[in-house]
């Protein structure tokens, strides 16, 4: 069963987000929260698999509530989605550089949703391509590269499959791009986040394009 905590400070979006999960028979809403500090306590009293964090509430927003749910290594399990309305939300970059695992906008269908939860529950990113790349766009010319060429330690399979996930693929495209098994790939990107000291894939895009592996409209 996966356990969904919901963080956003209008009751009504809480509600409709409640209602679609609770509907689903592998979900269920472990709590709510109406700002960022409650988003924290939550986390640490429900220890919920996901949290859908809206990211401007009042008091202490969602973009601090992920930073101290993500430095926190007793939530380690948390894994935090970051809802946003996508054109106003310029921090967003800064959530996922903090440990976020994604982000969501608001105005999803409810199977995009379901399957967001799913994914991020797995410990793969929600990393949209098409909101991924024009939100780094936007930052990228403000990042700082990597003090060490950390990317050095990668072999050449691993660099590939790098390239890839910063350009926004899922495990399961990779697979079928490189003609490799999806548990092939899979164990690439673990050993990949191992070498490089990093939480999840969505930091692993941060770090492609503050390397300079990585520019914003690239392809693969």
């Amino acid at each position: 069963m996966i356990s969904v905590a919901l963080a956003d400070d209008q009751a009504l979006v809480r509600a409709g987000f409640r209602a679609i999960l609770n509907g689903e028979p592998d979900m269920t809403v472990a709590g709510e929260a109406a700002d960022g500090t409650q988003a924290v306590d939550l986390a640490r009293s429900a220890r919920p698999d996901v949290m859908l964090m809206d990211i401007r509430m009042p008091g202490t927003d969602g973009l601090a509530a992920t930073r101290r749910i993500c430095a926190d290594p007793d939530l380690a399990g948390v894994r935090v989605v970051i809802l946003t309305t996508y054109e106003s939300d310029e921090y967003v970059y800064g959530a996922i550089r903090a440990g976020a695992s994604g982000f969501l906008l608001k105005d999803l269908e409810p199977d995009e949703l379901i399957h967001a939860v799913r994914v991020v529950a797995r410990g793969d990113a929600l990393l949209a391509p098409s909101v991924t790349r024009r939100l780094i766009a936007e930052t990228a010319g403000r990042l700082t590269p990597p003090p060490a060429p950390l990317l050095d330690a990668l072999t050449g399979r691993e660099t590939e499959i790098l390239d890839l996930v910063a350009a926004g693929l899922s495990n399961e495209e990779i697979a079928a791009r490189l003609a490799i098994s999806y548990a092939t790939t899979k164990t690439h990107v673990s050993r990949i986040l191992t070498k490089l000291g990093l939480r999840d894939r969505a930091q692993l895009v941060v770090l492609a394009y503050e390397s300079g592996r990585i520019r914003p409209g690239w392809l693969p």
